[in-house]
């Protein structure tokens, strides 16, 4: 099982891992050329202060996020899964896993960032400040463009990894995919054609009997829920598709029913 998760605008400072290295980051292969794209543009705009808050869109008490970018390079890194707060990582809360639950964290997480890529739940990242929707000048073309072709590629080598490692070969993967991204950042590395996943929608029953999508706790959900997986990661690493998400589901209090084609709906 692989399950991809979206950034989080905030991110704790600091750290104790050396700087950024792309050769030590997942799926270096088919990122590495994007990586030193995105993060020269963005140190770029950073040296552009003004600017760069104007493409940011930070309010006056943010401005310390141009500093974060400006030394994108050379600050201190952390754990991706503990770099992000906000909502979702807060109900994730990685810093209070069992050793057990990290470890499949660094097996089967993914996160998608706008900055690095696809990157596993362990790789080390420093603080920055860039979301899926900012256009860096420099670079010459949107975000997604850029990171479409090397994401996919990406999503390809992470399944075949997950699956077994030993003899797999490209197209031989029936890797069950639990994608847990915002649109905008699903949209940096499309899913494989004809993977084996589903799209996770948070949504809520109301008295008339419709179902409402939501929002603040869509993230809160899907972190909690990720939780839960990784508390549970010698099952869920077993899990191997929809039926099987969805019976682990029932079996753990959590209610999934099958939504739209291509999507699972997450009750709460």
């Amino acid at each position: 099982m692989l399950i991809l998760l979206p950034p989080s605008e905030t991110k704790r400072d600091g750290g104790s891992g050396l700087p950024v290295d792309f050769a030590r980051l997942s799926w270096a292969d088919e990122q590495t050329d994007a990586r030193t794209r995105v993060t020269a543009s963005l140190i770029a705009l950073a040296q552009k202060p003004t600017a760069c808050a104007k493409a940011l869109k930070l309010s006056p008490k943010q401005l310390d996020e141009v500093t974060r970018n400006q030394q994108l390079l050379t600050s201190p890194t952390m754990p991706a899964i503990d770099r992000f707060t906000g909502t979702l990582f807060d109900a994730l809360d990685a810093a209070t896993l069992p050793a057990a639950a990290r470890r499949f964290a660094g097996k089967h997480i993914a996160i998608q960032s706008a900055c690095f890529g696809l990157v596993g739940a362990l790789d080390e990242i420093p603080a920055y400040r860039l979301s899926a929707n900012t256009s860096l000048p420099k670079l010459k073309a949107s975000l997604k463009k850029v990171w479409a072709q090397a994401g996919t590629a990406a999503l390809e080598r992470a399944v075949l990894e997950a699956t077994s490692g030993k003899g797999a070969t490209a197209g031989t993967s029936t890797t069950f995919i639990l994608d847990a991204r915002s649109e905008d950042y699903a949209a940096l590395a499309p899913l494989p054609v004809g993977a084996n996943a589903t799209y996770l929608r948070v949504v809520t029953h109301e008295s008339d009997g419709q179902t409402r999508a939501l929002n603040h706790f869509n993230k809160k959900a899907k972190g909690e829920f990720t939780r839960a997986l990784a508390l549970d990661g010698a099952t869920t690493a077993k899990l191997d598709s929809v039926d099987a998400l969805i019976a682990w589901g029932a079996k753990n209090g959590w209610t999934l029913v099958t939504g739209s084609p291509g999507e699972t709906n997450l009750v709460v």
